[in-house]
């Protein structure tokens, strides 16, 4: 075979043999019958897990980036943050997963979710039950790099994740016990760095629960008229006319929860500024519920991010400029 020479037969060489790998990849049998197969399945899989509406994991985040935040006082050390950002978004992913699976008989009932993958047959049980089983994994291996108090939390953690689901079906204040589950990265923060769980952590839980209960009451009522249809329990049946007041009610009390937080744990102006912010958001979302619109009611679900986002501002600003 002639070896090219010059730079301008070499590059017409290059081309010819690009050309020649570029057609061979794109009529290979695994290209064009099992890699689109394999596409849409990860697709349908990362559905199934919610990483198509990341609003989850941000209303997971925020919490359990306030806890970790003042239990490493303003500096949290680099491997803790790690695992609970990472924690985070697989234990919310498995929580989908295992959700998902639960509600695979009721969800095709219901408008909002009669398309998911569970419920509308793209994916199968088997499956779900391994990617809830290798994400459960996944977050195991990450949380033995703490110390044994946070391990053992984690177990508790994640009894809660599996026990979940099958709440409304029995229990009037699912919402509740969601607010524990997903405020439970507070203690396991503390834990991690300090392995003790002061009383500080058990505040921000409360206040964690009381948010948690506001925010998924408001999104149940999107779902009110399915939910009384199919059996399902929820705060916004339970608490019927009422849900308006109550959850004013439960936004003063997160706030106050929060207040003493900042007591406790001697954080200043800068924290008192982004619970000014946030009880603007709260009042938003009071107004935006005020005709049960469930279309509002659903904005007014994913605007609560916001209230989450804006106390952890004043929190990490209180602990970058204020002096201790």
């Amino acid at each position: 075979m002639r070896m090219p020479r010059s730079g301008v037969e070499l590059l017409q060489l290059m081309a010819q043999r690009w050309r020649w790998f570029v057609y061979r990849v794109r009529f290979h049998p695994f290209t064009t019958r099992h890699l689109p197969r394999i596409l849409a399945t990860l697709a349908e899989y990362a559905r199934l897990m919610r990483l198509d509406k990341p609003i989850g994991i941000w209303l997971l985040m925020w919490p359990t980036l306030w806890a970790v935040w003042i239990s490493g006082e303003g500096q949290p050390d680099p491997l803790v943050f790690t695992v609970f950002v990472a924690g985070t978004v697989l234990m919310r992913s498995a929580g989908c997963v295992i959700n998902d699976y639960v509600d695979r008989k009721f969800d095709p009932h219901v408008q909002r979710t009669r398309e998911r993958p569970l419920a509308a047959g793209r994916v199968s049980s088997v499956e779900a039950l391994v990617l809830f089983s290798i994400l459960s994994l996944l977050a195991l291996m990450l949380v033995m790099q703490l110390n044994r108090l946070t391990l053992l939390l984690a177990v508790v953690g994640a009894v809660l994740t599996l026990t979940y689901p099958f709440l409304k079906r029995f229990f009037s204040l699912p919402q509740l016990y969601l607010g524990i589950t997903f405020g439970w990265g507070i203690p396991m923060a503390f834990a991690a760095h300090l392995e003790t769980v002061p009383r500080v952590a058990w505040l921000l839980l409360i206040s964690n629960i009381a948010r948690c209960t506001v925010y998924d009451t408001i999104y149940a009522m999107v779902d009110r008229e399915d939910d009384l249809k199919i059996g399902i329990r929820s705060t916004a049946i339970l608490f019927g006319e009422s849900e308006r007041h109550i959850i004013a009610a439960l936004q003063a009390l997160t706030l106050f929860a929060l207040y003493l937080v900042g007591r406790e744990a001697q954080l200043g102006g800068w924290y008192r500024l982004g619970l000014l912010a946030g009880a603007g958001f709260f009042v938003r979302h009071l107004y935006m519920i005020r005709n049960r619109d469930p279309q509002q009611c659903f904005r007014a679900f994913l605007d609560n991010h916001y209230f989450g986002m804006s106390v952890f501002i004043g929190l990490a600003l209180d602990f970058l400029f204020n002096t201790r």
